[in-house]
């Protein structure tokens, strides 16, 4: 079949709720990607973060392939082995005590909203406006951006927001019903916005004298994206809850819930669950996925890289009125343009870069942290050439 073909067949029988891209893509390896056509991209979006180890890496690859030809599922109410062990090495490699395991960023927040409830015995949870937490009922109406809310209401109460970055409307939105804040460390679907410096300091310090909870969504930040395993060490903060998920399985669906002891052992047997997670297949690729991150590097590569890319987009993006600013942290670089970013998304995919328009007038970069550092230079120079034909 050819890309036609696949496509009309997608319309036809898949629910039309994904804006996609008019390519089908094939095959991937490290940093790059193939249509069925043949042709080559580099990917700088890593299925919205989460190939942060690359394509089809070797190591991910050969444990998922081992794993599943001994066992694919084994349901919670048994032990396994895979589970046990990516449970320590969280814990390792986190300041955090104890996990649950979930499928997916939306499914680890929902259960952080349960557990923060049930330790606090409160229903009030704090979110800001702009964040994106997930399209289940309670996290889209934790999410802050009325777009993902609006078609689906009445949503669940007990949620409300304030304005990201301000610490006094923080303060003024807290009650004695307060049960939790819930932050992103970097607001990624909303446009890659960086926190002011002291902010996430301030929420945590905030959150130890009212005796609430801090839930940090690191569902996109987590596992080395920053330039750190977690951005929670970027910002030298420590939340009382982490979530991940995105990368963690090195692109198999995985995601958790970390908490510190306290406030995990409020979670009792039949309080939570789920049958598919922490599979021992989900486990075994999130354990290699990780020791991947950890025995190349990878978190050093996405601070030095992250750096590189940033200042080199700077030197670009001081040429063209156009673009308004560039930001971010590690290899999370946002672009805000003066218009809609949809052409430039258009442009740098005819020149085979795979790139991400978010919040409108935002370019989202999240290129693997496998990426070298002259792929890097060959999307600079995409960006170059396809801003000054819009600008």
């Amino acid at each position: 079949m050819n890309t036609q073909e696949i496509m009309d067949l997608d319309k036809k029988f898949v629910m039309q709720t994904y804006g996609r891209q008019p390519i089908v893509l094939s095959h991937g390896k490290g940093a790059e990607v193939w249509d069925i056509d043949g042709k080559s991209y580099l990917d700088c979006f890593a299925g919205v973060a989460v190939n942060n180890v690359g394509h089809s890496h070797p190591k991910v690859a050969l444990a998922i392939c081992h794993q599943a030809q001994r066992m694919i599922h084994c349901s919670n109410v048994y032990y396994n082995l895979e589970q046990a062990e990516l449970a320590k090495l969280l814990t390792q490699i986190s300041s955090h005590d104890r996990v649950f395991f979930a499928n997916s960023g939306a499914e680890a927040n929902e259960g952080a909203i349960k557990l923060a409830r049930k330790y606090s015995g409160k229903g009030e949870i704090i979110a800001t406006h702009n964040s994106f937490h997930g399209r289940t009922l309670a996290t889209v109406t934790a999410t802050g951006t009325d777009k993902y809310k609006e078609p689906f209401k009445p949503l669940p109460s007990g949620f409300k927001h304030v304005p990201f970055g301000d610490i006094s409307a923080m303060v003024e939105a807290i009650t004695e019903k307060t049960a939790a804040i819930i932050l992103e460390p970097i607001q990624g679907e909303g446009g890659v916005i960086v926190p002011p410096e002291g902010y996430l300091g301030d929420v945590q310090n905030l959150c130890r004298q009212k005796d609430i909870l801090l839930i940090l969504d690191e569902v996109q930040t987590g596992f080395g994206r920053t330039g750190e395993m977690f951005a929670s060490t970027s910002f030298k903060i420590q939340p009382d809850i982490t979530t991940v998920a995105k990368a963690m399985g090195g692109g198999y669906p995985m995601g958790a819930i970390l908490a510190n002891e306290k406030v995990a052992d409020a979670f009792e047997p039949g309080d939570h669950g789920s049958t598919f997670g922490g599979n021992p297949l989900g486990c075994t690729a999130s354990k290699a996925a990780i020791e991947v991150i950890l025995d190349e590097k990878l978190t050093y590569q996405s601070k030095v890289l992250g750096e590189y890319f940033k200042k080199s987009l700077e030197e670009v993006a001081s040429k063209y009125d156009i673009v308004k600013e560039v930001r971010g942290m590690g290899l999370m670089i946002g672009l805000e343009l003066t218009k809609s970013c949809t052409e430039v998304v258009s442009e740098a995919r005819k020149q085979g870069i795979l790139i991400n328009c978010t919040a409108g007038t935002v370019i989202r970069l999240l290129p693997p942290l496998v990426i070298k550092k002259e792929q890097l230079d060959i999307v600079v120079h995409v960006m170059d050439e396809v801003l000054a034909k819009i600008s």
